[in-house]
């Protein structure tokens, strides 16, 4: 018997904080104005961590309600993946977090840090896993609490970046049209540099003396970001197309990573995609790495702008660097 993956539920949350640009004027030298028009972000979700609102947390109430939509229980599931570089703790991980909260009993769990690309690589993933047979009905996550991890002194990063999470669930099947059609994974560690977080993993953990607080916070060279993700995303698009005989033009609906409105732009002009035909939000909420697409897929179904039997590109950047595309059939 062939399996292959079918997505049957989606989900998104949020902080209930909403951070506007001006309130960045507070104590960074800029202005409502310089980050809308170089951005396209106006407001961003602040998670609070007084309140008990975590990468857990959201994710928990993403995955209810992808649940919900799926018409299953949590017990159906048989994996949990999430992506995330802010995981509440190492260990427990939030993926058991999040099986322990929903009461998944037949599920195993583990996170993946692929950054902004995390949750393709888990869509990945469990796709394989569910292709082989050894799993049924998988659970998938983009979660972060980017907040966490910013400079707030630093006005080239830290108006960029807000905390969401988004879940998917995708379930076996033997119809191979109305499936996830393909994926195709990158990474490239020799450009590491230009998105990283040098100060807080095992090589120099908080207790070394050459720890330093601030460079345990995300540092970024933002040309150098914008030439290889324009490009990535570009070329990882048309390779997947190339690879099942299909264009853009063949494609019914776009999800970009959401990092920026001139990176949105350049790659739907440069693969001729009409801004009907894509989804953003960023607006909304800026950068929220691992969960803008699944976001993004979920504001998309149930607005109604994806439609059962529509083709839908999915592609990211994330730093390390990896990149990612997927393509799925609704």
């Amino acid at each position: 018997m062939t399996y292959f993956s079918k997505l049957i539920g989606t989900g998104s949350a949020f902080p209930e904080k909403i951070m506007t640009n001006a309130e960045f004027e507070a104590f960074v030298e800029t202005s409502d104005e310089w980050i809308r028009t170089r951005t396209g972000i106006q407001t961003r979700r602040i998670a609070n961590l007084q309140k008990g609102e975590s990468t857990s947390t959201i994710a928990i109430a993403a995955s209810r309600k992808a649940l919900e939509m799926a018409g299953i229980s949590a017990d159906k599931l048989d994996l949990i993946v999430v992506g995330t570089v802010t995981a509440d703790s190492v260990m427990p991980t939030t993926g058991n977090l999040v099986q322990a909260a929903l009461g998944a009993t037949r599920a195993f769990s583990f996170d993946l840090q692929a950054a902004c690309s995390g949750f393709l690589y888990g869509l990945s993933i469990a796709d394989q896993f569910i292709r082989t047979g050894a799993v049924e009905t998988a659970l998938v996550i983009g979660a972060e609490t980017l907040s966490t991890l910013v400079n707030w002194q630093d006005r080239g990063t830290c108006v960029l970046f807000g905390d969401a999470a988004g879940a998917a669930i995708i379930t076996r099947t033997t119809d191979p049209k109305h499936s996830i059609l393909g994926t195709r994974l990158y990474s490239d560690g020799t450009k590491g540099d230009i998105l990283k977080i040098p100060h807080g993993g095992s090589k120099i953990p908080h207790y070394l003396p050459e720890y330093q607080h601030k460079n345990h916070t995300i540092h970024m060279q933002g040309q150098e970001v914008f030439k290889l993700a324009v490009r990535s995303m570009i070329d990882s698009s048309l390779a997947l197309l190339s690879e099942h005989d299909l264009t853009p033009s063949d494609v019914d609906f776009f999800l970009f990573h959401q990092a920026n409105v001139r990176i949105l732009e350049m790659c739907m002009k440069s693969l001729g995609v009409p801004r009907e035909k894509t989804w953003i939000n960023l607006d909304k909420y800026g950068n929220t790495s691992a969960a803008t697409l699944p976001v993004c897929l979920d504001e998309a179904m149930r607005q109604g702008a994806i439609e059962t039997g529509n083709k839908v590109l999915l592609t990211t950047f994330g730093g390390g660097v990896t990149w990612a595309s997927g393509l799925i059939q609704i």
